[in-house]
């Protein structure tokens, strides 16, 4: 299957409407590990791929750096994202999603607040780049 901006934006989509799900039975107010835990359940039922806690490698001159830089959740090698559970977003969360994004060549990145009264209006924030842009529309 080749990869394209539309199933990146279905992907996100199902990401996010996973999201809202958890965010529907759990309510706010609750600590990030815990969101964390009911969104891999969520996406294993929904049979999404992911990866949790993944290490991001940073390269340099050839040799790895002990960074210990880590994203939430990557979705099929594809979609980073970085949960928070947190009264006031920062825009040092979206910096970090960047990073983690051109870090490992993601494509695209989604960035949820479950401390939100409605994930999809308030609580997610969706991110690409430039590997996203070279990708073909369909």
């Amino acid at each position: 299957m080749m990869v394209t901006q539309k199933y990146l934006n279905e992907l996100s989509f199902k990401i996010i409407g996973a999201a809202i799900e958890v965010h529907k039975i759990m309510g706010r107010g609750l600590l990030e590990s815990v969101y964390h835990q009911c969104l891999k359940e969520e996406l294993r039922l929904r049979n999404i791929n992911f990866v949790s806690e993944l290490k991001i490698p940073v390269v340099f001159k050839g040799k790895e750096m002990e960074c210990d830089f880590r994203c939430d959740l990557f979705v099929e090698g594809l979609i980073v994202v970085e949960l928070k559970a947190v009264t006031e977003m920062h825009p040092a969360f979206d910096a970090k999603l960047l990073n983690h994004l051109n870090l490992l060549k993601s494509p695209k990145g989604v960035l949820i607040n479950f401390n939100c009264f409605n994930i999809f209006r308030e609580g997610q924030k969706t991110f690409v780049n430039e590997y996203y842009r070279k990708l073909p529309i369909e």
